[in-house]
């Protein structure tokens, strides 16, 4: 799974730094090194909806540090039937 942050200046003033610190957190807490890519990423087009987030090919956005792990948990972690 290939899982992309937008850091451009909007998303980078909402949180996007600390949404993927952590990403990386359970990525690493969860053993899933060898199934999910980090990347990051420009502009989504979504700049009014908090950080955006791409999940393969679905969009989630609206994401914040504050419900980063219950996002990563449901577009992630249950995605990769874990």
């Amino acid at each position: 799974m290939i899982v992309k942050i937008c850091v451009g200046s909007s998303c980078h003033l909402k949180g996007s730094y600390n949404v993927i610190q952590a990403f990386q957190r359970l990525i690493e807490n969860e053993g899933l090194q060898d199934q999910v890519t980090l990347k990051a990423a420009f502009c989504m087009g979504h700049c009014t909806e908090g950080v955006s987030t791409m999940f393969d090919d679905e969009f989630v956005g609206n994401v914040t540090p504050e419900n980063a792990v219950e996002v990563f948990q449901k577009h992630a972690i249950e995605a990769l039937g874990r």
